[in-house]
């Protein structure tokens, strides 16, 4: 007996044994073929139907586009069924069974892959389906769809072939809308996109349902490796071998008079979240016309009025769906002849402020535990809703050109593209910012969709496609804005007296639907006043504290409250935002940057030029209490959580003037016969700069290499910590110091400048009369210090990963060369998996953090230990140092919610493991 490869809808129970699991289904039978075989299990209105498995698609396209052995039989088999259950047969030119072939992956990828309504309707099963429904407008209606999406879907005509004929045929019988057309313009229609279909295939429309049923099973297989379907996957990060279901579905029709209705629904608001039922319907229409955007639909709540029962059909349906999948529920329903059908159930797509509302209320109404609404929302999300919005006194002031349906929130600004290709174009190769404007959008434009930082549409309404895919990718769009006037040959768009061309800025306002001419000034959101998003990141912060650690035999880890997120701040600004955004401390302040303002650098340049130890402690005696006054105010903004200080690391070049700037100066001075006092200054300087030059500076003087060099340095700033410290402590505030020597690479260096410096805090302690908590530690950041961790615990009383520099050493890449030169094709060739500064290298550099983390605690530990790098505030990396036992992420302030949820979901996903 061959495999099984289809399932009827009432095989549930046998599909869930052969899967093992509900997740198994998903993945055999397609997220659209579960749910309908959910909810026929569950007595729900479901047209029988059954589903043929993505394993069959995977062996469709690994054969080359053959069918697998017994799969048509198989599927014939069904369809007796299916007859049987309907009392229609398929073909039959007195009482004809017409189906769907819809595409369903397990993942939702909407409208990336295809569908082909109405199959099985010929010449002759036309004539039976007017007799059967006394209605000559719909059967015919229906034949020219059919004929229509199957030449574009099957055989890949161009839309535009069958469009060009329908909008001429329109014109001819002044109709505005398709549904203005009589039956006997529909006949003709039909001849006419029959002409078309021969013009481009070279055959007639196939007159044999098994044909048509074949060739669209096909086409919805190979549709999996369309180009569509592949930069959709890619962009949400969907693998490519799962392969696509194929449901054949018995139709139901839509589009059969006044009392007949199609439409989407979501069981709650996708784009706010708020409980309450949120959908769009189109009355005497088939499915496509909603989504397509092609017609305006109506909201759902008007059904209440105009077809009461229904509408309560469905309110029960709402319900029991969301009671079941305890989830928001994306539902298409058709209305025939008054009965309501259920075509489809899936996890809906939500905008991030909904993704955030709906998880947290879940909570509270006891359908869903707070591990499991902390899962079901991603770093990306929480990115998305504390990106910039439109500065409300700017939007006050300005004129809106035209408003449609706020179809996916926030704000974008960008150069007007007119179609898909020019605006991936502009995007990636010239970096420009695109707002893609279309009359409505298909699958084929999901490219530039995906890189436009807004999409604007003159059609469609809140369920079309453009604003499906908008709010799954959190791109702001505005969507059926009927003001717009679009000409895509002319490449120009009106709204009133308002001309708009290619490469024209706009503004546009996906949580309120307004369109602006021109940019419009941002402003980042108000983070206390997200009050779902401060408690689900609590509870993340809960979950991540609750975190119980189990290390391996023998080896006790320093008793941890889980993974914490510390900020990287400079400046008590920074400090303060930071701590806005939840950070439990400072990872990691660079006091080099505070020798770069304008006030402060000419001493430091004078400080660099000195000729002496004394010359030299003159002027860092004039910084002193410019340095003291900024760890001051970073000590007291974030008591009493640990600040951890690193003292000067770069080149001290990096604070002079660029040395081929000098030259070009000088050159330019002896040409011109400059003479006199300013040129011998710049003479000198350009001697001093020259002198201090390095072949390779970022592996030079610098680090704890120029601390022993010129102690006085960090001497002055490690008082100037500690007199901070002591003046806030005396304050009343509860202060923590960690002083950080960077770029160690053997334990004598630290035991030489350590040694020292902390002779200078504990002066300063005696001095101030104040004793504070504080502590020494290095950064790890070369593979030898990784590689002697043992050694250099034994001084060092914290370590921090500079993950950055410590990915250099390890691969051997310069980062600004790496990036520009090469590192893009080593990752789109596989020969890296990610670029390894933005996604940490868990084999490489992973492996030297967690060897060095158990050799420092088997020293120390009570060892302290995190990472700095730009990888504290990505997931992935965040995952690993949940993994590798480290008690903090530091990362960029506006990067720490991201990373609050993103250790709260490692707790959860590693729960109980071994650790370190």
């Amino acid at each position: 007996m061959s495999k099984k490869w289809v399932y009827l809808f009432k095989e549930v129970d046998e599909a869930e044994k052969y899967a093992g699991s509900w997740d198994g289904v998903r993945g055999l039978l397609g997220g659209k073929g579960a749910g309908l075989a959910d909810m026929t299990r569950a007595g729900l209105p479901v047209p029988p139907g059954f589903t043929i498995t993505t394993e069959a698609c995977n062996a469709y396209l690994a054969s080359g586009g053959k069918f697998p052995e017994g799969l048509w039989e198989q599927t014939l088999a069904a369809l007796k069924d299916v007859e049987k259950q309907t009392g229609k047969k398929f073909g039959d030119p007195k009482n004809p069974l017409l189906v769907s072939v819809r595409s369903g992956a397990k993942l939702s990828m909407p409208g990336m892959m295809d569908t082909v309504l109405n199959v099985g309707l010929t010449d002759e099963t036309v004539k039976a389906m007017v007799e059967l429904t006394g209605n000559e407008r719909f059967a015919w209606d229906a034949y020219r769809r059919l004929i229509q999406m199957f030449g574009s879907i099957v055989m890949g005509i161009p839309d535009e072939a069958f469009d060009e004929v329908m909008e001429e045929l329109k014109k001819e019988k002044g109709a505005k809308l398709d549904t203005d057309l009589t039956a006997d313009d529909l006949k003709e229609l039909v001849e006419r996109f029959k002409k078309v279909y021969k013009k481009h295939t070279g055959s007639d429309f196939p007159q044999d349902p098994m044909e048509q049923l074949r060739l669209a099973i096909e086409a919805v297989f190979k549709s999996w490796n369309s180009d569509r379907a592949i930069a959709y996957r890619k962009a949400a990060g969907i693998p490519d071998d799962l392969g696509t279901a194929v449901n054949v579905v018995t139709m139901v029709f839509g589009n059969m008079g006044n009392d007949s209705a199609t439409g989407v629904a979501f069981t709650r608001d996708p784009s706010t979240g708020e409980k309450k039922f949120w959908g769009e319907y189109l009355v005497n229409a088939q499915g496509e016309d909603v989504v397509a955007g092609i017609r305006t639909p109506k909201p759902i709540d008007e059904m209440k009025k105009e077809m009461p029962q229904v509408y309560q059909e469905l309110q029960e349906v709402r319900e029991k769906l969301e009671k079941h999948y305890r989830d928001m529920q994306d539902i298409e329903f058709t209305i025939e002849r008054g009965k309501l059908w259920m075509l489809q159930t899936r996890t809906g797509k939500r905008t991030a402020r909904a993704a955030i509302k709906i998880a947290v209320d879940m909570v509270g109404e006891g359908l869903i535990s707070k591990e499991e609404a902390v899962m079901r929302v991603t770093p990306e999300q929480v990115d998305t809703l504390l990106h910039p919005q439109f500065d409300p006194k700017a939007k006050a002031k300005a004129k809106v050109i035209a408003k449609g349906v706020n179809a996916s929130p926030g704000a974008a600004v960008g150069q007007l593209a007119f179609d898909a290709d020019t605006a991936e174009r502009w995007a990636k190769e010239e970096h420009r910012d695109v707002i893609m404007i279309r009359p409505e959008t298909k699958p084929d434009d999901v490219h530039g969709m995906l890189a436009a930082k807004g999409i604007l549409t003159s059609r469609g309404g809140a369920t079309s496609h453009a604003a499906v895919v908008a709010r799954q990718f959190g791109i702001p769009a505005v969507v059926g804005c009927e003001e717009i006037e679009i000409d895509l040959e002319k490449r120009v768009a009106k709204a009133g007296d308002v001309v708009m061309k290619e490469g024209d800025v706009v503004s546009i306002d996906g949580t309120t639907g307004e369109v602006f001419l021109g940019e419009m000034p941002t402003v980042y959101p108000d983070f206390s006043k997200e009050k779902e998003l401060v408690t689900l990141l609590g509870w993340a912060d809960e979950i991540a504290a609750g975190d119980v650690r189990q290390w391996p035999e023998g080896y006790t880890g320093f008793p941890t409250r889980g993974l914490m997120v510390w900020a990287n701040a400079d400046y008590p600004r920074d400090a303060q935002r930071a701590r806005d955004f939840g950070a439990r401390g400072i990872g990691l302040t660079r006091t080099e940057h505070m020798f770069f303002e304008e006030e402060r650098l000419p001493i430091v340049q004078k400080m660099i030029l000195a000729k002496s130890s004394e010359e030299r402690e003159k002027y860092l005696n004039q910084l002193l209490p410019f340095q003291k006054e900024d760890f001051r105010g970073l000590l007291r903004v974030m008591a009493p959580y640990p600040v951890i200080i690193r003292l000067i690391d770069p080149p001290l070049h990096e604070f002079l003037p660029r040395y081929e700037d000098l030259l070009a100066e000088v050159i330019e001075m002896r040409v011109k016969g400059v003479t006199g006092p300013e040129r011998e200054e710049k003479e000198k300087l350009l001697a001093e700069v020259e002198a201090m030059r390095e072949a390779n500076p970022m592996m030079g003087l610098r680090g704890v290499r120029l601390s022993i060099v010129m102690p006085e340095i960090v001497k002055m700033q490690v008082r100037a910590i500690f007199e901070a410290a002591c003046e806030e402590k005396k304050a009343g505030y509860d202060v923590h110091p960690e002083v950080m020597i960077p770029l160690v690479s053997h334990i004598n260096e630290l035991k030489t400048i350590q040694t020292e410096l902390e002779e200078v805090a504990k002066q300063v302690m005696k001095e101030q009369g104040v004793e504070v908590a504080y502590k020494f530690g290095t950064m790890i950041e070369i593979p030898r210090a990784a590689l002697t961790a043992g050694e250099i615990a034994g001084v060092a009383q914290f370590f921090s990963f500079g993950t950055n520099d410590l990915t250099q050493m390890t691969f051997g890449f310069s980062r600004d060369d790496a990036e520009a030169k090469f590192l893009i094709q080593y990752v789109e060739q596989g020969i890296l998996p990610k670029n390894p500064f933005q996604v940490l290298d868990r084999d490489g550099v992973g492996k030297l953090i967690k060897m060095a983390a158990k050799d420092g605690r088997s020293t120390r530990p009570e060892l302290e230990i995190g990472i700095c790098g730009e990888h504290g505030g990505e997931p992935s990396s965040i995952e690993f140092c949940h993994m590798a036992g480290l008690n903090y992420v530091s990362c960029s302030p506006f990067r720490v919610p991201i990373a609050r949820l993103a250790a709260g979901q490692a707790a959860i996903k590693h729960k109980g493991e071994i650790l370190g």
